[in-house]
């Protein structure tokens, strides 16, 4: 950990109102922690340690004997134990003067992301006399909030991947019209080559899904295993990247298309319907935001899904809204989520998050349209995608 870091966490806790925050790890079982304190991934940690930084005053710390690096990230007053009864001696020494300390801790396991010490240390920590509350929108702030220079590459990869899904579209085209076998994995490795030829890398592969597929949320084609693209076919097409630079941010967006010149009335409805969720939710933070009010990942959430429910495909949509998104494509803040999980963190300035409600009809297609939220710091909220889909693009009419 360095100075600077500690002081931004000592600021963002006393920001928040909270007294301490309780760092525990074993075999980095908390990644949160392991980030925190500078350990890099994979980095060597076999035994227990813990690190408490108070929002005033040292921070104290006890690594295990036998694993010194631990201990000498720590800043601050550091001690090394052996014995299981010398641990708990230590977490004592840690916490004394502190009622309660946050941690990654999740009440009823709301929020799983956040749920990364085990109930035994919780307990053991409450035996102490010492209340433990969530570390939730601690690490939100500390991990989701953006720069300046990130929110622009947020806004730079929304617009690549928004040209990158159109030239997706065309290339099916293409290939249909002129006779040319096309798959589903042809597709998926169309936007590849489009992100190296850009500049932009992913995490794993984009996702191109046709007819009955579709319908399938997390469907990944193979080489081996990709159903071929027709005349007459529903085309799901799910494509995430971000430049090649360090810190810089996702861009991750959901388009459909129909392989012919007209859309068929089915599929034109189901769309509407997840549009106009997908646009509820959108409305939603916009209008909060313009107010200064407080919004939730949860209630975003149930602005989409209220939508759907109320047009009578409510079984249908069988995951949360959207997700946070940083350098990572499932980020530490908010995610729009009343549905898998109660995500009732607070929607944050400096963030970004994905809204993507879909509609699953399984042996017909399924539709998602997915967008990105980036929020600067004074409260001004973006689509990086924009234009949005208003509409199931009928592929053979593309210009």
């Amino acid at each position: 950990m360095t100075q600077q870091q500690l002081e931004r966490i000592q600021e963002t806790l006393r920001t928040l109102g909270l007294g301490a925050w309780l760092l525990y790890n074993f075999r980095d079982s908390n990644p949160i922690a392991s980030r925190m304190l500078g350990i890099p991934a994979g980095g060597h940690q076999t035994r227990r340690w813990a690190y408490l930084i108070p929002a005033d005053g040292t921070p104290r710390g006890i690594g295990h004997r036998i694993e010194p690096h631990i201990s000498a990230l720590m800043i601050g007053d550091v001690r090394q134990y052996s014995s299981h009864a010398e641990f708990r001696d230590g977490l004592e020494w840690l916490a004394e003067g502190h009622d309660v300390v946050a941690m990654e801790y999740s009440p009823g396991n709301a929020v799983p992301v956040v749920s990364r010490v085990d109930a035994g240390t919780i307990e053991l920590v409450r035996s102490l006399g010492v209340g433990v509350i969530t570390s939730a929108d601690l690490i939100a702030h500390l991990e989701a909030r953006l720069t300046d220079e990130q929110i622009a590459s947020a806004r730079r990869a929304g617009a690549a991947v928004r040209e990158i899904v159109t030239d997706a579209f065309r290339a099916i085209r293409d290939r249909v019209a002129g006779g040319t076998r096309c798959t589903e994995f042809d597709v998926q490795q169309f936007m590849l080559a489009e992100f190296a030829r850009r500049g932009l890398v992913t995490d794993h592969a984009p996702n191109c899904s046709v007819g009955p597929n579709s319908a399938n949320p997390h469907y990944e084609p193979t080489e081996n295993g990709a159903a071929e693209i027709h005349a007459g076919d529903f085309v799901l097409i799910d494509l995430w990247a971000r430049e090649d630079v360090e810190g810089s941010i996702y861009g991750d967006i959901t388009w459909v298309g129909y392989v012919g010149e007209s859309i068929p009335a089915r599929c034109a409805e189901v769309f509407a319907v997840v549009r106009d969720a997908r646009d509820a939710a959108l409305n939603r933070v916009r209008g909060a935001f313009s107010r200064g009010e407080r919004v939730t990942g949860a209630e975003l959430d149930d602005a989409a899904r209220d939508v759907i429910a109320a047009a009578g495909y409510g079984s249908c949509f069988t995951h949360r809204t959207g997700h946070s998104i940083t350098t990572e494509l499932h980020g530490a803040g908010a995610n729009l989520d009343n549905f898998e999980t109660m995500d009732t963190r607070t929607i944050l300035s400096a963030t970004s998050f994905s809204i993507e409600p879909g509609i699953y009809l399984p042996g017909e297609f399924g539709i998602r349209s997915e967008l990105d939220v980036v929020i600067d710091a004074n409260g001004a909220v973006m689509a990086t995608s924009e234009p949005l889909q208003r509409e199931v693009v009928a592929i053979m009419a593309l210009q």
